[in-house]
């Protein structure tokens, strides 16, 4: 229990008061990410309900969808998205782009990264019928957050301190099972075979953009792990579109 409110506490802005454990049990909260992930979705899903509701335009409720799950997440993923974007895009060395990523600072083209996958999940989102809304949900959120611990398991660090060190230096093939334990099962109840191919795309696209930024950098960082959960929000989406026009 302690290591599931551990991933809830460090995955959303939910304030959870827990005792102070061992740098065993925070890596174990690994286990659950994409649990927590699933309950994203599920609040997600209450959200879109609501707002049906309430007779709101389907382009409305899904710009709530999409900021909402923004500020659920504390805007981490986003930010380590925009990092990324602005790292990799100054055309310096692997110390630099470590540099620029590690400053607080936005920069113009970490801001058009951010504006272009907030408008990619709402075009994709849209694009998705009503019967295949709810389970987009989910499996957005769950599959995203199971991307984080295999990149992790896959590649080092590539900085010798920082935030997100504990969790990649730590996870080991217990922790890595387990987790694909978690979102096998939760995609096959709530997607069925068309969630299944999406865990698969999803995951290739992980070890594709993993290998790409470790030639970059060395490895992979905090920021880079935010970046792919954001980046793997939209393969989701846009898998699904493009399977439900073609199947």
């Amino acid at each position: 229990m302690a290591s599931f409110l551990l991933a809830l506490q460090f995955l959303t802005i939910i304030p959870l008061k827990t005792k102070r454990l061992d740098e065993k049990k925070i890596v174990s909260s690994m286990i659950y990410f994409p649990l927590v992930g699933m309950l994203l979705g599920g609040v997600l899903i209450a959200l879109n309900y609501f707002s049906s509701l309430l007779s709101l335009p389907l382009i409305s409720v899904n710009i709530i969808l999409v900021i909402s799950l923004a500020i659920l997440t504390g805007g981490m993923h986003l930010d380590g998205l925009s990092d990324t974007v602005d790292g990799f895009a100054s055309g310096r060395d692997k110390e630099g782009m470590l540099e620029i990523m590690r400053d607080s600072h936005i920069g113009a083209i970490g801001a058009l990264g951010i504006f272009s996958i907030l408008l990619l999940k709402l075009a994709f989102l849209h694009s998705i019928d009503m019967d295949s809304k709810f389970p987009a949900l989910i499996l957005m959120c769950c599959l995203s957050r199971w991307s984080l611990v295999f990149c992790a398991f896959l590649f080092p660090y590539a900085r010798k301190d920082g935030k997100a060190r504990i969790y990649v230096q730590g996870v080991n093939f217990k922790i890595l099972v387990l987790a694909l334990i978690i979102t096998l099962s939760g995609t096959f109840v709530f997607g069925g075979f068309k969630g299944i191919v999406v865990f698969f795309v999803v995951t290739a696209v992980t070890y594709l953009a993993g290998r790409l930024i470790n030639k970059k950098i060395s490895g992979i960082t905090g920021d880079t792990l935010g970046a792919l959960c954001e980046l793997n929000e939209v393969v989701v989406l846009a898998s699904i579109v493009i399977m439900n026009r073609i199947l």
